[in-house]
């Protein structure tokens, strides 16, 4: 009976990871484009994606590889400073992920706002989106983001003048389109995921219509494998290196321990152990580093797609990994014919789903602060750029949450004789409630002692302290001058 379950996990683990295997292809290719490295390089993340933290233990069934959530940050590393040092950034990164797995840091990820999270996947996707656009027509995108934004009346002005544009422009809208319909086949569905049905359906027309439009560039897999020397590691000195190491440490490990969150909820099975998981993830970057490939992180929907093709244990990942090796080796010429439109509809259709407008609306009313924070997360990632935008984003829930919680009241007696005004302050006095509590104090009789209690605050901070000490004292003597004045 044992060996008869092994047998049945076992190939139910063989279908699944044939599933992940055909998602994971287009997806691979697609950002490494997207990324401005060789498409091969993304095929080498997502093979050591399985095959070695695929292995590791962390989470049994979330499959990690290249992550359209990092395509902004890596091209804007890659501009800046070459490919040549993309591979010694992700090892710093893969490092920085190692040791915050070894000081047990990987569980204190469950602790950032998910509004910051879902801003900070809103402005990966708008800024996605403003990007392939672009590809979607074979035009070169301009640069940033806002810069492309700026530049989008000009595309459509060239795209409308160009028979070439207007090929690729419609590859690439049939491939969105594909993409939207076919999870609607449920027969074709389950043969055939929507990703690779939609690409293999636009190489398939570019290649019966003889269309004009741009191809993948293909060099082989060992010559785009180009390991870091030393003076890419040399570069890991500048303090705008070391933020985006930072950037690519703090943002993959977010989006591969929130994913892990999320898979959990998809099965019955051993729960993700988020250390683990975390150092597993370090240890891919540090190997995908070592071989200049992209960063990875845990991916939602490949994740998604294993545990719905009926997943049991680790070696659906595993094996996914040994089939993009295999494809990856023998033929890598398939990816010369698949058009750059096609994988440009891929990433669109990612970056929409990125972006949770349907979640926008009941947030705004039930938690406008939340959906404050997600708002400004997201424009601050697309009018500056993706690490700024991120701690923008985490000082904003820091702000929202202090001034949530910073609530004070004043309890105020005004004795009917000539006795004291009793006031006894309730709540937490902070800073941010100081000039309200300030201008409640000033509005009592100036010409009547007052009786401030404080036992009643859970917690007063230094300047809220400083600032009631100095207006007792001017109470005071502003109550002794008029005394005096009396007496005269």
């Amino acid at each position: 009976m044992k060996r008869l379950a092994s047998f049945e996990f076992f190939r139910a683990d063989f279908a699944a990871s044939l599933v992940v295997f055909l998602v994971a292809v287009p997806l691979c290719v697609g950002v490494a484009v997207a990324s401005g490295v060789p498409a091969e390089l993304g095929l080498v993340t997502g093979i050591v994606g399985g095959l070695l933290t695929g292995l590791l233990p962390g989470s049994s069934l979330q499959v990690s590889g290249p992550a359209a959530g990092l395509t902004v940050l890596v091209f804007e590393a890659v501009k800046e400073y070459g490919l040549g040092a993309l591979g010694a950034l992700v090892l710093a990164a893969g490092v920085l992920q190692l040791g915050m797995g070894a000081l047990k840091l990987g569980r204190w990820f469950r602790a950032i706002s998910i509004a910051v999270v879902q801003g900070m996947l809103a402005g990966i996707g708008l800024v996605l989106i403003a990007g392939q656009v672009y590809a979607l027509t074979d035009a070169k995108a301009p640069g940033s983001g806002l810069a492309n934004i700026g530049a989008l009346p000009r595309l459509v002005a060239d795209t409308v003048a160009s028979d070439r544009a207007l090929s690729a422009l419609a590859i690439g809208a049939t491939t969105i389109a594909v993409l939207v319909l076919w999870p609607r086949w449920r027969r074709g569905a389950r043969m055939l995921p929507a990703p690779l049905a939609a690409v293999a359906l636009a190489t398939t027309a570019v290649w019966a219509l003889d269309l004009p439009v741009a191809r993948v560039k293909v060099s082989g897999l060992l010559d785009a494998i180009q390991p870091p020397g030393l003076a890419d590691l040399g570069r890991l000195v500048d303090l705008g290196a070391l933020g985006t190491v930072l950037a690519f440490a703090l943002i993959a490990s977010a989006e591969s321990l929130f994913s892990a969150a999320a898979v959990d909820r998809l099965h019955d099975g051993p729960r993700t152990d988020y250390d683990k998981e975390l150092m597993a993830q370090g240890a891919g970057n540090a190997v995908c580093g070592v071989l200049g490939a992209l960063p990875m992180t845990a991916v939602i929907v490949r994740s998604a797609a294993n545990v719905q093709a009926g997943a049991r244990t680790k070696v659906s990942r595993v094996l996914h990994g040994v089939w993009l090796l295999l494809f990856a080796a023998a033929f890598p010429a398939a990816l010369g014919v698949v058009p750059v439109a096609a994988l440009a509809g891929v990433l669109l259709h990612a970056g929409c789903k990125l972006i949770p407008l349907r979640d926008l609306r009941p947030l705004w009313r039930e938690h406008r602060g939340e959906a404050a924070v997600l708002l400004v997360t997201a424009v601050a990632i697309v009018t500056i750029n993706m690490f700024e935008g991120v701690l923008i984003g985490i000082v904003a829930a820091v702000v929202k949450t202090a001034w949530e919680t910073s609530h004070v009241h004043l309890d105020v007696h005004t004795p009917d004789d000539d006795g004291p005004v009793l006031v006894r302050a309730l709540g937490n006095a902070t800073f941010l409630r100081l000039p309200k509590l300030l201008d409640q104090l000033e509005a009592l009789p100036a010409d009547r002692d007052v009786e401030l209690d404080l036992g009643g605050l859970r917690h007063l901070d230094h300047a809220c302290a400083a600032a009631l000490k100095n207006w007792a004292e001017a109470h005071r003597r502003s109550r002794s001058r008029r005394s005096a004045e009396l007496v005269s």
